[in-house]
């Protein structure tokens, strides 16, 4: 895996792991985040002790329940993918993305591309954190994921996808029709 190095650098972005799930058919994990309308890939920040494949690994149990061994890792990015949160976002303390008094204007992300190996039955959303990040999820089309993320994170979601298609001939990704 390529060095990705500075992962904490003061640059205003929270490091962060993007994990795309595809299946046989070349559909991709899109889930529900628990009491809200938006879907999503799973996420999630990176620790100051973890490398960026270990954040990946963890999350990937923490959000979806399943284990390193049930999953290829394919690829991922050959470099960061950033976005910047909207406005009302960054409104009041309460409503800032922060670590220790740190105020993040955005997020960076490594995606990763991993192939589910295990059957749909070993995927549970309940299984790594004692408040589940999403309530339920499903396969889809890339191009539906992108058509349905939410505005601010659609290039960065665009540019994962097409980066990351190239790794697996099934897994189409048109662009967005919106």
């Amino acid at each position: 895996m390529q060095d990705f190095e500075p992962i904490f650098a003061d640059d205003g972005y929270r490091p962060n792991v993007g994990i795309i799930i595809c299946n046989d058919s070349g559909q991709v994990f899109w889930a529900r985040r628990v009491k809200r309308d938006g879907w999503q890939f799973p996420q999630g920040g990176v620790s100051r002790e973890e490398s960026l494949l270990d954040a990946m690994y963890r999350e990937l149990e923490e959000e979806t329940g399943l284990q390193r061994q049930q999953v290829d890792m394919v690829a991922h990015t050959s470099d960061w993918l950033h976005y910047d949160l909207p406005a009302k976002y960054l409104r009041g303390p309460r409503n800032r993305m922060h670590r220790k008094r740190k105020v993040f204007k955005g997020q960076k992300q490594v995606w990763f591309l991993l192939k589910l190996l295990a059957d749909d039955s070993a995927v549970n959303l309940a299984a790594g954190l004692d408040t589940p990040e999403f309530d339920t999820w499903r396969w889809v089309e890339a191009d539906f994921a992108l058509q349905n993320i939410v505005d601010f994170k659609r290039q960065v979601y665009r540019r994962a996808l097409q980066e990351l298609s190239t790794h697996l001939p099934h897994l189409n990704v048109s662009g967005d029709r919106r």
